[in-house]
């Protein structure tokens, strides 16, 4: 097996596994599809990373070939994004719980846009930018009360969600009277996203023509982002919708929008993550023991909830295959599970796979996004490496984590 003319086989010889491997020219391609779709003649537009799907320095450093804007979360992903110079004026910094550190952090960094969580998350801004003498541009977030159909812990709009503000709730009027009186924190638009992993654009298009509806209680002409959570393929059953429909789509539907109500906006944001990473990568694993139970056959790999927690948390289905035995009859039905002492370290449950022999390699598909970002040390697992390949040449982005760096931290 090959990913952009780089044999899998050499990749486990020259890094090991497990092995996160990413198709750098897949990468370029999404972006490019949302870069080159996502436009409009009646308003400004601006593609957003959410960072939070893969942060690491080489991926930002694509982004900012692409003149990409990026979405935050945490004074680590900010932190990184700086380090590799992405242009401050492009990031916008979520989250819903911002300590003060955070905030002073941004605002002495010049940081675009923050996203604006709660009202007192505006009172506590609205103080710092007084103390620290310094402006700032706003989104707030909104709760839309759209629920998409999704794993209840990834739908982010549902009224009693720890995301948002309900328009004109108490907080919500309370928000805009300090806004109102305000000097420093210049209020620019809203905010709002449903959930993740959606695959019904019935789902965005409702929300966007909620926050086309509240820009006519305003004079000015608004910055609207509707966030993210566009599906991607994992299995078979998954029938994500291409980049061109989801843009001229939620394009169509503010034009439209707009021209019903009268009003106009300044920009029309997108936050996809998951839809630019999950299908460029793979991870790559060597199998162990193979064991048989009275009703289950097990294939051990050497990862496991470590380098993908999401079977384990939301019940993420995955598809894979055993490299060089791509083709042969799928006779046995396998449950993938990783080395970790958890009953519910499975990565894969009820898989069709041929036979496996000791030191076969596995590789798991569309697990470009959340794998690395969520990885973890449980076990005293270490984090593995990283790479991406491109036209037969692979680089190594991130180096697997030593047993000294496992404990560098320790005293």
């Amino acid at each position: 097996m090959k990913i952009s003319n780089v044999d899998v086989k050499d990749l486990k010889a020259k890094y090991g596994t497990p092995l996160y491997i990413y198709d750098q020219a897949h990468l370029r391609s999404n972006i490019l599809g949302f870069k080159n779709y996502f436009k409009s003649n009646s308003f400004k537009t601006e593609v957003i990373y959410a960072s939070k799907a893969f942060c690491i320095k080489e991926m930002l450093r694509l982004l900012m070939e692409y003149d990409m804007s990026l979405d935050v979360v945490s004074q680590g992903e900010l932190y990184t994004a700086l380090s590799v110079g992405f242009n401050p004026s492009n990031i916008y910094y979520h989250g819903n719980n911002k300590s003060i550190n955070e905030l002073e952090y941004a605002l002495n960094h010049n940081i675009g846009y923050i996203v604006v969580d709660n009202l007192m998350e505006l009172e506590t801004l609205e103080e710092l930018c007084n103390n620290l003498n310094k402006n700032v541009n706003i989104l707030i977030r909104l709760n839309v009360g759209v629920e998409a159909h999704t794993h209840k812990f990834i739908v982010t709009a549902h009224v009693d969600s720890k995301f948002g503000v309900l328009y004109n709730s108490s907080d919500y009027n309370q928000m805009m009277d300090i806004l109102s009186k305000s000097s420093k924190v210049r209020f620019k638009g809203f905010h709002s996203h449903i959930g993740s992993q959606i695959f019904d654009l019935n789902a965005f298009t409702a929300a966007v023509e909620k926050l086309v509806g509240i820009c006519k209680d305003f004079n000015e002409p608004l910055v609207l982002d509707i966030g993210g959570g566009f599906g991607v393929r994992y299995t078979d059953e998954d029938k994500p919708i291409p980049f061109n429909i989801v843009s001229e789509t939620l394009i169509k539907t503010c034009e439209d929008a707009l021209n019903q109500n009268g009003v106009k906006i300044e920009k029309l944001c997108i936050e996809p993550g998951r839809s630019i990473v999950a299908e460029a990568g793979y991870t790559l694993y060597t199998i162990g023991y193979i064991k048989k139970t009275p009703n289950k056959q097990y294939y051990f790999i050497d990862g496991g909830m470590t380098d993908n927690i999401r079977p384990a948390l939301y019940q993420a289905q995955y598809a894979c295959d055993i490299v060089g035995k791509e083709n042969e009859f799928k006779k046995n039905v396998v449950t993938i599970a990783g080395k970790c002492c958890e009953s519910g370290d499975l990565i894969i449950e009820n898989c069709p796979l041929p036979d496996a022999e000791k030191g076969d390699l596995l590789i798991t598909y569309t697990t470009g996004a959340y794998g690395y970002s969520m990885s973890s040390n449980y076990n005293k697992a270490l984090t593995p490496a990283v790479v991406f390949v491109e036209d037969g040449h692979d680089k190594l982005v991130c180096k697997r984590q030593t047993y000294d760096e496992l404990l560098e931290r320790e005293i």
